[in-house]
């Protein structure tokens, strides 16, 4: 019984010093501590982004702001650290958007969160797409040259448009100068006038009458004005919004080709202007007759 009892006491102080063992290297500490250094992790990885995320959202970085700057701004090797593991999180969220410069430098731009959600889960094959749409900005791209640029099968592009299209993301045009063929450019931007043909389109066709009733406008303009005197561009430009004759505000280049027709057409004329403003300025032009006072004898 004895025997049993120290047997026992033994295993009982064997697993006391087990425990103590356990104890003296600290591996029950370790899970503890482990945790703390996560957390730290993520606190400083949070605080990370935050700055990050602010110093992409100044004014003066809307446009983007270059690695040079960033490395500037964090220049602690242990705040790169995490800002490396902040890039790859907001790549991965679609929340940032990365180019070169003509010099091959890095910039980085901040993408609005609701801008973001129509990039996830989009392909390696759709982003370069994109990328590709991007880079013709307001004056599109033919859908040959996409896929001259990306190397994909049309079959495989007409299903990327689709989805594009779908996510707002792209849009199809069409030009004057090529009616039946497409283009795409980035669902948020305007046209350019190169593809619409500018305010004297409508619909991709050269707005015949509309372009008539402005030029008899700025006629009565150059008779009526100034007592016939002559008026500039300024007077008739004034004139045609007081009025409200066009469907969109003209710009003064805009109101100069207009003018220049009617002086091709020799309809006004220009006249020295002896003005201070020295603007330019036109009247009604004078008749024209073939007939002559002249005689042989």
């Amino acid at each position: 019984m004895s025997g049993k009892k120290r047997t026992a006491s033994g295993n009982a102080s064997q697993r006391t010093s087990k425990k103590i063992k356990v104890g003296s290297v600290r591996i029950k500490a370790d899970p503890a501590g482990a945790v703390a250094d996560t957390r730290n992790d993520k606190s400083n990885n949070e605080r990370v982004k935050e700055r990050f995320i602010a110093l992409l959202s100044e004014p003066k970085n809307k446009a983007g702001i270059s690695n040079k700057d960033i490395q500037a701004e964090f220049k602690d090797g242990q705040e790169r650290n995490h800002l490396a593991e902040v890039i790859n999180e907001l790549s991965r969220e679609s929340r940032l958007h990365m180019s070169t410069s003509a010099n091959l430098e890095l910039f980085y731009t901040l993408v609005a969160q609701e801008v973001a959600q129509k990039f996830q889960g989009l392909d390696v094959s759709a982003k370069l797409v994109l990328q590709v749409i991007e880079k013709a900005h307001n004056n599109g791209i033919w859908t040959k040259d996409i896929r001259l640029a990306t190397n994909i099968q049309q079959q495989a592009l007409n299903k990327i448009f689709k989805q594009l299209e779908q996510r707002r993301l792209i849009k199809p045009v069409k030009s004057v100068t090529a009616k039946a063929k497409k283009l795409y450019m980035l669902y948020e931007l305007t046209p350019s006038k190169e593809l619409t043909g500018g305010v004297w389109y409508s619909g991709l066709e050269f707005d015949h009458e509309f372009i008539s009733e402005l030029r008899t406008f700025v006629v009565h303009c150059v008779r009526r004005l100034n007592g016939g005197q002559g008026v500039t561009l300024t007077d008739i430009k004034n004139k045609m919004i007081q009025a409200n004759v066009s469907r969109v505000e003209l710009s003064l280049d805009e109101v100069k080709q207009l003018v220049q027709t009617l002086v091709f057409d020799h309809h006004i004329e220009k006249i020295d202007d002896d003005g201070d403003d020295g603007e330019t300025k036109y009247v009604a032009a004078r008749r024209i007759t073939t007939m002559c006072d002249f005689k042989w004898w």
